[in-house]
């Protein structure tokens, strides 16, 4: 009789305890940001930032972001590069260019600007003016003043010219040890130099544009460089 009780008390906990069992532990499931969700908050951020002056693109696709448009400096370049590094943004390809003159005004009190995107043509037409009506040289002076005037005279008497800067920024980076693995190529248009190309590390970026910047008759530098391994 005993055994036929203590049988049914089992068989009744064991009913009892059914509905509890038949709860499962419920599984968490992470939500990943989209895409053009990750896109909008960099935007946002960006807009938020000092850098909404600067019309810079933001695509991101696969959790990649790229970045696109110009900014005035290196230091803003690199804020860029910190305001898309968030959650879910695996990496950040960084494509913004420095541009020294991309918030100088335009008008008289820009003209250095205005020389640099327009190119130098203009200006060295108008110096060539100028010293006609003022100095109404002789024509084999006239022209030397125009030749200084549109190529420079360098420090030991060679005439600036693109080519000659061309050389001596390339000299620049020579027995450089921050620049040691760089593939950097050197561009001169009217005394803009254009630089592409890697280069080992950010110090290594800023050491090419900084003596670049010392060559004389260097009118801006454009860095498009990156930073990676020597192709």
């Amino acid at each position: 009789m005993k055994g036929a009780f203590a049988s049914a008390i089992v068989v009744a906990a064991l009913i009892g305890a059914g509905p509890v069992a038949a709860y499962a532990t419920p599984q968490t499931t992470t939500t990943t940001a989209s895409d053009s969700t990750l896109e909008k908050s960099i935007e946002r951020r960006i807009h938020d930032s000092s850098l909404k002056k600067y019309n810079l693109k933001v695509k991101v696709d696969n959790g990649v972001a790229t970045l696109t448009g110009t900014v005035a400096t290196e230091a803003e370049r690199r804020r860029a590069a910190q305001l898309a590094t968030m959650k879910g943004i695996a990496r950040v390809d960084n494509q913004v260019v420095v541009d020294l003159d991309v918030n100088r005004p335009k008008g008289t009190a820009g003209r250095a600007a205005e020389k640099t995107k327009e190119g130098v043509e203009k200006a060295v037409d108008k110096s060539k003016e100028g010293v006609e009506k003022a100095a109404e040289a002789t024509k084999e002076g006239t022209s030397k003043a125009a030749d200084k005037s549109a190529q420079g005279i360098g420090k030991a008497g060679e005439a600036i010219t693109d080519v000659w800067i061309k050389a001596r920024v390339k000299s620049k980076f020579v027995d450089e040890d921050v620049l040691k693995g760089s593939d950097i190529t050197v561009d001169v248009t009217d005394h803009v130099v254009t630089l592409s190309g890697t280069v080992p590390s950010e110090a290594g970026r800023a050491r090419a544009i900084e003596e670049t910047k010392k060559v004389d008759g260097v009118h801006n530098v454009i860095d498009k460089l990156t930073i990676g391994p020597k192709k």
